[in-house]
């Protein structure tokens, strides 16, 4: 495991690669970005922004949503994967907003993980990226780096992951943290072939030495 001054460092790192980290996902207010991040799971940044270029312009506020049949919304979304579940989701997410809480989504992360399709990361998104709240959302790319580098156990769950985070990383730059580590996962530290050889944390990097070891590449 990392001690504090390689976390620091590691972090200052990712901060020098990616100073303008941010939310990638497109979209000009909360409910939008809450939409946005439902449709993201297991499905890339990239083509939830073509999906919603077109939905956003139809659907505006939530009594859009639920003016259509299910089965409409459906074929609005088609190219995201698991999309019948998403509109579900979505349709349901929009009555609740409507019902419970007048037609504005909520500004706690409690009161957000009770709408339909949305789990602590989707929460910890809203939070942080629509009402500037200091949160750490882990998504793939969080937990895949924050365990590579060894600043979390390989065995750690996703929640255990985001609680060592918040631990380790000082409050004031878990937003900020949060979006470098995935700007670092996704283009640079990849599921599929890291950039290892070009690593500026290749020295304390455990899995990435291990990677290098087995290419038969020794670091200079």
């Amino acid at each position: 495991m990392l001690n504090n001054a390689q976390i620091r460092y590691c972090l200052d790192q990712m901060g020098e690669m990616f100073p303008d980290a941010h939310c990638e996902l497109t979209h000009s207010n909360p409910f939008e970005l809450i939409i946005a991040v439902a449709l993201s799971a297991q499905c890339t940044d990239v083509l939830v922004n073509k999906v919603t270029k077109k939905l956003f312009a139809k659907y505006k506020i939530p009594e859009d949503y639920l003016n259509v049949p299910l089965e409409e919304l459906e074929n609005d979304i088609r190219s995201i994967g698991l999309f019948r579940a998403k509109a579900k989701n979505i349709q349901g997410l929009c009555r609740m907003v409507l019902e419970v809480y007048d037609g504005e989504i909520p500004r706690e992360r409690d009161e957000l993980i009770k709408l339909p399709g949305v789990g602590r990361k989707t929460a910890n998104v809203v939070v942080s990226v629509a009402f500037q709240v200091d949160a750490i959302a882990v998504d793939t790319h969080v937990e895949r780096v924050s365990k590579r580098l060894a600043i979390c156990r390989w065995k750690d769950s996703v929640i255990e992951v985001e609680k060592t985070l918040m631990k380790k990383i000082p409050k004031e730059e878990w937003s900020v943290t949060h979006h470098r580590l995935i700007f670092f996962g996704r283009y640079h530290c990849k599921a599929q072939n890291p950039q290892c050889p070009s690593c500026p944390l290749l020295d304390m990097c455990r899995e990435g030495r291990k990677r290098m070891k087995g290419s038969g590449v020794v670091n200079g």
